[in-house]
């Protein structure tokens, strides 16, 4: 796939574009995506998937914090994945954010992206004034010379007119509900952190983990609890079955939070190394233990329970 940027970009050949942020690369998206891609090629045109390097309202309210669902690299991958000939990230700053919609047509779609065709996602809004409609862009477009058409949406499954958003599997990870998010994004959730030197009370319990440093990893963390998890450690090859919390250490009287992760039969030095965690299914949720044998009793009960997640997912 062709990555392009406006500082690099040259003459370009002209391409049917979408636009957005992206967040997630969900089966909405890639169902997007897809449909362009088809439309694309049936026409003898390019494929451009158009995305920004930060989330704009990081620009327009410098103090809001994302909940994202994907870091810009693990985003950039994704897209990568979806068939799409080209990708173009956008560094989105204070001059872009100041474009009205038809400005941003203009100047960055048609005169340095040479975007012919434009599928705008169903709940998509863009350039300075978000009250514009999909009728205006149409409008717009035709002034342009630009076909603007609205993408389809997805409806998640088991559901009835709920279509596929970031916001609504952001809604699945925070109550702990991975599996409804895996069924959204197509894919089970991920984490990637440096681990790092933690309490050591798990070790002294049988149940030694790396803990990640809640810093490095850029993106939303699931709702507390305990979780099956599968583990890849950065330079390795393939993952390891474990088992994941998230939580305060209730029992330890712990006030900070923490992901903590027990890989089955696995006892490297993985200390300042990258692991990425593949967020499976919730076990249960945090409690506080009466004693530590309580916990420890519990966490044999927890293994249990994610090798019969393991062993229903696999069929093994």
């Amino acid at each position: 796939m062709d990555w392009r940027n406006l500082e690099t970009l040259q003459a370009s050949q002209p391409c049917v574009a979408t636009i957005g942020f992206f967040d997630g690369v969900h089966r909405g998206h890639q169902f997007l995506i897809h449909r362009l891609v088809e439309d694309a090629h049936a026409a003898g045109l390019q494929s451009l998937v158009i995305t920004f390097d930060r989330h704009p309202r990081q620009v327009v309210c410098p103090s809001w914090q994302p909940e994202l669902l994907s870091t810009l690299d693990e985003k950039k991958l994704l897209l990568s994945k979806t068939g799409v000939d080209a990708c173009c990230v956008l560094p989105f700053n204070k001059q872009m954010a100041a474009l009205s919609a038809h400005a941003f047509m203009k100047q960055v779609l048609r005169d340095q992206l040479n975007v012919r065709k434009l599928y705008v996602g169903y709940d998509n809004r863009f350039g300075h004034d978000r009250t514009e409609s999909f009728d205006d862009y149409v409008r717009y477009g035709l002034e342009l010379g630009m076909e603007v058409v609205r993408g389809d949406k997805l409806e998640a499954l088991g559901t009835k007119h709920t279509a596929i958003s970031s916001s609504l599997i952001r809604q699945y990870i925070k109550a702990g509900e991975v599996e409804n998010a895996e069924q959204a994004l197509g894919y089970p959730y991920q984490l990637t952190g440096m681990v790092t030197t933690g309490y050591q009370e798990g070790r002294k319990l049988g149940f030694p983990t790396a803990n990640l440093d809640l810093n490095s990893i850029g993106k939303l963390v699931p709702a507390p609890g305990v979780y099956a998890v599968m583990v890849r450690v950065e330079g390795s090859v393939g993952w390891k079955r474990a088992m994941m919390n998230i939580g305060t250490r209730p029992t330890f009287d712990g006030n900070s939070l923490t992901i903590e992760t027990h890989i089955f039969q696995f006892e490297d030095d993985i200390y300042h190394k990258k692991l990425t965690i593949s967020v499976i299914s919730r076990i249960r949720e945090e409690h506080r233990f009466d004693s530590v044998e309580a916990l420890a009793a519990q966490l044999r009960k927890d293994k249990k329970a994610v090798e019969a997640c393991f062993l229903s997912r696999h069929g093994e």
